[in-house]
């Protein structure tokens, strides 16, 4: 007696292999049998080549039932896979800051968000986001996933995609880790221009020539990441920045982090730094936390050596002395209370009124659709 009961939702490939198995039948003699490339064959076991009439008409000749019992093992599995997508697409549309993102001028406000959407991240379907952007994220981003990472995740793919939209129309030179070398104190001297509107467009010039697009982009309200980068290419890196606390001492601390990533971990994928608890992330690993720290480090020794550090401590509160150590080491005032704050020297609550704060016009976000 014939025990084999088809699983009409799995794909016709498994009804096929279960065939195959029961009357201990090769896969080898199979293809033979259906007189088709082993390649097709594959395909067709594994879901990716649909069921023909042409090959309904075959299996049934060597597997036996009729050529519209495959037709229909087929026609089912499609609408069963396209019920699964209906799900998928409903699941990850509802993760989607649209309106924010409409708001923010990064997409139009369209009846039909989930093509608008598509259309955003230059995809076909939502298994081509997984492929590209989840699955890239979470393999390479340093922090590790938690119940809450899995929702928060979207938001900021969708903030990596603005930026990445953005850079596409920056024209750079190649990727030059000797020339970002050579540029930092450069960039440095950046620190001490007090509005973003003026040295932003000089940060961006001078990334450019060395193959890295800078990208100012806010986040959506609900991810709190303030910076990342990516390799597009091997010829060009990508560098996002949020402004997230508009204020000088971080904007140029998470800059610099980022420079250091670059140049320190110019290899290993994408790394989005400021993940909280909020967004259900922690730092993943010992290696993790080991570049995290690096980066640390690197930003904190190019905005202020730590040949500096003994003389940091002891400014406490004193404020002729914060100014001039400030014309000093060549930043400004606010970056060295930050760098206090940031070793304990005084409180977080303590001097920041040296700090330069933003308004959100102040800060020249682009948006690109």
């Amino acid at each position: 007696m014939n025990s084999f009961q088809p699983n009409w939702a799995s794909k016709p490939g498994n009804t096929i292999l279960a065939i195959l198995r029961e009357r201990k039948i090769s896969t080898e003699t199979f293809v033979q049998q259906m007189g088709q490339p082993v390649e097709c064959v594959h395909q067709l076991i594994y879901g990716s080549k649909p069921i023909t009439v042409e090959t309904a008409n075959q299996l049934s000749k060597v597997l036996g039932a009729s050529e519209q019992f495959w037709l229909n093992r087929e026609k089912i599995y499609r609408e069963a896979l396209s019920s699964i997508d209906k799900i998928n697409e409903d699941k990850w549309l509802k993760d989607i800051p649209f309106k924010e993102m409409v708001n923010l001028g990064w997409i139009r406000d369209t009846d039909n968000k989930l093509e608008t959407c598509l259309k955003f991240f230059n995809i076909e379907n939502v298994d081509q986001w997984h492929k590209q952007y989840r699955l890239r994220v979470r393999e390479t981003v340093s922090f590790r996933a938690s119940p809450t990472f899995k929702s928060k995740l979207i938001p900021i793919t969708c903030w990596l995609r603005q930026g990445e939209k953005i850079a596409e129309s920056i024209s750079c030179k190649p990727w030059n880790p000797t020339a970002l070398k050579g540029a930092i104190e450069s960039l440095r001297k950046l620190t001490k221009e007090k509005k973003p509107k003026t040295y932003i467009p000089k940060l961006k010039s001078i990334c450019a020539e060395c193959g890295v697009a800078v990208a100012i982009v806010r986040t959506p309200k609900t991810t709190s990441t303030y910076g990342a980068i990516k390799f597009l290419s091997k010829d060009k890196a990508l560098l996002v920045l949020s402004f997230r606390y508009r204020s000088d001492d971080q904007f140029w601390f998470t800059f610099f982090h980022e420079v250091g990533h670059l140049l320190l971990h110019e290899s290993k994928g994408i790394l989005v730094d400021g993940l909280t608890n909020d967004d259900g992330a922690s730092a993943a690993n010992s290696t993790v936390q080991e570049q995290e720290d690096e980066a640390n480090e690197f930003a904190g020794e190019t905005l202020i050596p730590s040949r500096f550090h003994d003389r940091l401590k002891n400014l406490t509160g004193n404020t002729r002395k914060i100014i001039t150590f400030a014309n000093e080491v060549g930043v400004s005032p606010g970056i060295v209370v930050g760098q206090m704050q940031h070793f304990g020297y005084i409180s977080k609550a303590y001097l920041n009124n040296f700090k330069k704060r933003y308004d959100w016009d102040d800060i020249p976000f682009e948006s690109v659709m």
